[in-house]
């Protein structure tokens, strides 16, 4: 008998989200996107308290 061929499943599959190709992309995304939020709530912080 032949083995299962291999899940052709991988991270780089596409996310599904417009714009990113891939899930790295998304979660470089993400990580400057939460980044840029942390960033603004300390510059306002300081400007307003």
């Amino acid at each position: 008998m032949n083995p299962a061929p291999p899940d052709l499943r991988t991270s780089d599959e596409a996310p599904g989200v417009p714009g990113f190709r891939s899930w790295r992309g998304l979660y470089i995304f993400v990580l400057i996107w939460f980044l840029m939020v942390v960033g603004l709530l300390l510059l306002f912080s300081r400007y307003f308290a």
